[in-house]
């Protein structure tokens, strides 16, 4: 296997695993009360992402990797780690909120609202970049950039609501 398998191969286990530590907090997280929501966007950016990783083994395997680019994704992947660490139990791949329980805002989140976000997006970048892939990031730079736009409008309101801090007493709209 080529530089590019393995690192498609650590993308993709790293996604598989987090999946299911997803699965778990999410099982821990509604039992203690928690509201999902925005389920109706979920299955999109879950199939965007998916599109993503499938189309890295398509055009990608087989190809050089950009040491340079590869680094940036190692950092990416610290950044990540910080991410993971700072919400623990809370981390899940969907939006879910347990009304009065305080916003984390400790590791990474002192400095970032969304870190996650931040990170997704420069993997959407620099994986296919460090492939060669220059237009493949293009398209999905644009896709997440969609994606996101709803996704963290759903996530700010969800957020507000669940801590008292929403115009109404109405759970956000996608819940």
């Amino acid at each position: 296997m080529n530089s590019a398998g393995f690192l498609l191969g650590f993308l993709t286990l790293q996604r598989i695993g987090e999946l299911a530590w997803s699965a778990r907090n999410t099982s821990r997280l509604l039992a203690a009360g928690g509201i999902e929501f925005g389920r109706g966007h979920y299955p999109v950016m879950v199939g965007m992402h998916a599109a993503w990783l499938c189309g890295l083994w398509g055009l990608g395997l087989g190809r050089p990797v950009d040491p340079l680019y590869l680094w940036a994704f190692v950092l990416l992947q610290l950044g990540r780690l910080w991410v993971l660490a700072s919400l623990g139990r809370r981390w899940t791949t969907r939006i879910i909120v347990v009304p009065g329980v305080p916003l984390v805002t400790t590791g990474i989140y002192r400095l970032l609202r969304h870190p996650n976000y931040v990170i997704v997006t420069g993997e959407i970048i620099v994986v296919p970049l460090a492939l060669g892939l220059p237009s493949f990031a293009g398209v999905f730079l644009a896709l997440n950039g969609i994606v996101l736009a709803i996704r963290i409008h759903t996530e700010n309101a969800a957020l507000a609501w669940a801590t008292g801090r929403a115009c109404s007493a109405q759970a956000p709209q996608g819940a």
